[in-house]
This record gives C-alpha cells, structure tokens and sequence, in this order.
C-alpha cells in the first residue's frame, strides 16, 4: 500500500469526525478497529478499520458481516484481544501524523480516563512489506506500550527523498496535491461516491483477493481430492460385487449336483447328470465335497454383494454431502491450533472405592508407595510404577508390593533407601513377626503379570535380595 494513499485514507477518517473506537479484536496478522455509529461522518453501524499485517500490509475499511471480516476475526486470539482493547476501546481519533513519502502511518488516539483525566496514545503503523507492523505506545503518563508484528522505532521514520510512489501522486494531482493528502479528494480510489464509501469497496475487493480467494482455493483442492477418493471408491465397490455376483454362478452347478447326490456320491474329477451335463469338480474333491464349497460359496456372495449394496448406498449420500459443499461458499477457517498432550492420569483410587491404594512414605528424598491389598497392588504395580521405578516385595511371603519412584531415572538407588523400603515391604506382610526375612527387589519393568494370575500374584524377569528386619 502506498504511503501516500495510506495518508488520504487516514486523513479523510479524522475530517469526517472524531470517530470513538467500540470494539477492538486481534490476530496475529490483523488488528481490527470497529467505529462507533456516526451519520454525519457517514459511518453506518459495523464498520471497522483492519490493519492487515500480511501477506501485504494494508489498511481497510470492512464491515463487520463480510466475508473477510468474519475470516480475520476467526483468527483472533482472546489475549490479544483483551489487551489492546483495554487501551483502544472508547478511545477517539485525534490526530493523524506521517509523511506521503514513508510507509508509516502514526493515528493519535484520546479518551477520559475514570479519573477524569485524558490518556493520548499514539498507534504506529508501519506498512513495509516484509517488515510491517504496529505498535501502541503512550503519550503522556499513559505506559501503555504494545506491539503487533516487526518491532520498530517508537518515532517517525526519517523521509526519503520522493519515493516512486510520492512522485505517481504528485504527476496524478499537480496541484490537488495537497487536498489529495489531506483525504479531500475521492479520486485518489477508483469507483463512485466519498472516498469512505471508495474504500470500503477497494477494501472489499482487496480482501477478496488475498483473503477468500486462497481460501476458496484451498478449499476447491480438497473437495476435487475428496471427488477423486470417491470416484476410486465406487470403482473399487463396483469391482468387488462384480467378483461377489461371479460368486453367485455356482448356484446352479450346486442346486442341479445336490438333487442327483444320491447318485454321484463319492465321484472325483467331473460328473455327469441325467441330462448328460458335465459338471467339473474342484481338484481332489468329492461330488458331496464340491456341493458344500460350492453353496458356501454362494453364500458368501450373497452376504459380499448386500453388504456392497449397502456401501454404494452410503456412497451416493457421501457424493450428495460433496455436491452440497461444492455449492455452498467456503467455511471461515480458523487457523490451526497446536494439539496438546493429555496428561497422563495415574489411577491411585482404590478398586473398591475407598480412598488412595497405597501408602505414601518419604525415604531421604525418594517417595516410597506401599499397596494395601492384592487388587490394589497390582493397580499400584501395572498402573503407578513407572518402568525404572524400584519394586520390592518379600519373598515367598504374602504382603504388599512397594514401590520407590524414580523421576530422576537413576541407575543405581542408594543402599540406604533400599534397605528402608525391603523392611517397609517385610513389616507389610505376613512375615512381619518372623525375624530377618529376605525381601526381593527389581525395576518395575521387570515385573510381569501373565494371564491367569490371581491379583497380587506376579512373575519376576530378573531380580536381587536384601535380607532386613521388618520395620514400619
């Protein structure tokens, strides 16, 4: 967008009245002024000022039920929004600065604070391709400082000497110049009427093409892929119930050999009807054996060919949904959102509804989990204990399985903390009363459960023993 229309267009929005900022939304590609209702300004409700950062940096005039309007603003993200329309919202437009000969454009913003006393902001912005963007800074005891897009300098960017563009507009105007600039002269936009009503119109076809007219694009690419997929589809259906309707074909072999089977039982290779009809056999197979594949078969036919029927069904509603889309006006595209993980989210409740399954207790900084029962030990085991988590339980002895958490994944615990955690898991047990028991112990990953087992009951890949006091 060139620097001199950017002014005019600016320009004739402050000579047509203050107008007062009601709404502000934001993406990351567009910052959207929605202008309070004024009919001596000419602004009939909905309208909004959008400055577009990419693909080309732009100002526009939109109303709020267009297309490309409704387009941007799916995109707009709430933060954003909040923020700028805390320090935008209920703001006039005061003043406009900048030069015909930069892509800058600096629109001086005031409104009254609850206070009583009145903020000025300055919104800048920067319309160079590749390089565009905006920035909101404060004015006066107002520190509102935010940006949107390339940062630049807060200040006014020094001019150059008669740009290209500058130099077009003065050889159009000559000595209109300056009212041109001033936004006084609706011909610096082609069409009819004021230059807001010229546009909104050049802002509407703008948007057309850089916003809807990639969407509708895109969108024509996926429906011409979606076309193709069920054009192979109905081709792939339509061969299958040709080989299914072959299938049908031995109906008649089957029915006419089945009625003279009293006669022909035990023959091989062929056999020949009272009509004098040859009728082959399958290789090594018996005239009652050839009967029973063969209605078998027919069958299986009968179930492939309803079931394509039923699927080409489904196929022509999937065309009918295609042609429906094909014909209505592409859907607003929101911009893709980045998918998060799930938490993963360990079981600790108990099977039976009462409470954690398993005790929590802290050995020099390790956190050590202790079943309470066979059903719970096995959720405590298979559902809790991660795979380099320390497991322990006393051998040949019923009792609670225990587990040492290991978020640091270490290869090696102290002995300390095995030693504790062996005569927690001997005290939890039934050898409790039993002098110095032998407690075994392994990684988590090493404990399996095979089909069959009872709960609590489990099956060690490789493990190692500790004999300990049991100790709670």
């Amino acid at each position: 967008m060139d620097a001199p229309l950017l002014l005019a267009l600016a320009c004739a929005r402050l000579q047509a009245g203050e107008g007062a900022v009601q709404g502000v939304w934001c993406s990351p590609r567009a910052l959207a002024l929605q202008w309070a209702p004024d009919r001596r300004a000419g602004l009939e409700p909905g309208l909004a000022w959008v400055f577009v950062l990419n693909p080309a940096p732009e100002l526009w005039l939109l109303h709020e039920k267009d297309e490309a309007y409704l387009q941007l603003k799916a995109e707009a993200k709430g933060d954003l929004s909040r923020r700028w329309g805390q320090e935008l919202k209920g703001a006039r437009l005061a003043e406009v600065e900048g030069d015909p000969r930069e892509r800058w454009l600096g629109l001086v913003f005031r409104r009254r604070a609850v206070t009583g006393r009145i903020e000025a902001a300055r919104l800048a912005f920067q319309a160079f391709p590749g390089r565009a963007g905006l920035r909101l800074d404060g004015l006066d005891l107002n520190p509102a400082r935010m940006g949107l897009g390339q940062a630049f300098p807060p200040s006014a960017p020094e001019p150059r000497l008669e740009p290209p563009a500058f130099l077009r507009f003065r050889e159009r105007f000559g000595q209109g110049l300056q009212a041109a600039l001033d936004g006084r002269v609706p011909d610096v936009l082609p069409g009819e009427g004021p230059l807001l009503a010229r546009h909104r119109a050049w802002s509407q076809e703008r948007a057309a093409r850089m916003i809807l007219a990639p969407r509708q694009a895109r969108t024509d690419r996926k429906l011409v892929a979606e076309r193709k997929r069920l054009e192979r589809y109905r081709a792939a259906l339509a061969a299958d119930k040709e080989k299914h309707r072959a299938g049908l074909g031995h109906r008649a072999r089957a029915t006419a050999l089945a009625a003279e089977l009293y006669r022909l039982k035990g023959v091989t290779h062929k056999a020949i009807l009272l009509d004098g009809t040859e009728v082959p056999l399958p290789e090594g197979r018996r005239a009652e054996d050839a009967v029973q594949i063969w209605f078998a078969a027919v069958k299986r036919a009968e179930r492939g060919v309803a079931r394509v029927e039923e699927l080409e069904r489904e196929l022509r509603r999937q065309f009918l949904e295609l042609e429906r889309k094909e014909a209505a006006p592409p859907p607003a595209e929101k911009p893709p959102q980045r998918a998060r993980k799930p938490m993963e989210k360990k079981e600790t409740a108990r099977s039976d509804g009462k409470g954690r399954a398993f005790r929590s207790v802290m050995v020099d900084g390790f956190e050590v989990l202790v079943g309470k029962g066979d059903a719970d030990n096995d959720q405590l085991t298979f559902k809790v204990a991660a795979p380099l988590d320390l497991w322990l339980h006393v051998a040949s002895t019923p009792g609670s399985h225990v587990v040492v958490r290991n978020p640091d994944r270490l290869s090696e615990f102290p002995r300390a903390v095995v030693e504790r955690a062996a005569e927690l898991a001997a005290f939890f047990s039934k050898a409790r009363d039993g002098g110095k028991v032998e407690v075994h112990y392994c990684r988590a990953a090493d404990v399996s459960k095979p089909r069959g087992f009872p709960p609590g009951k489990v099956l060690l890949k490789q493990w190692k023993s500790v004999r300990v006091y049991p100790k709670e």
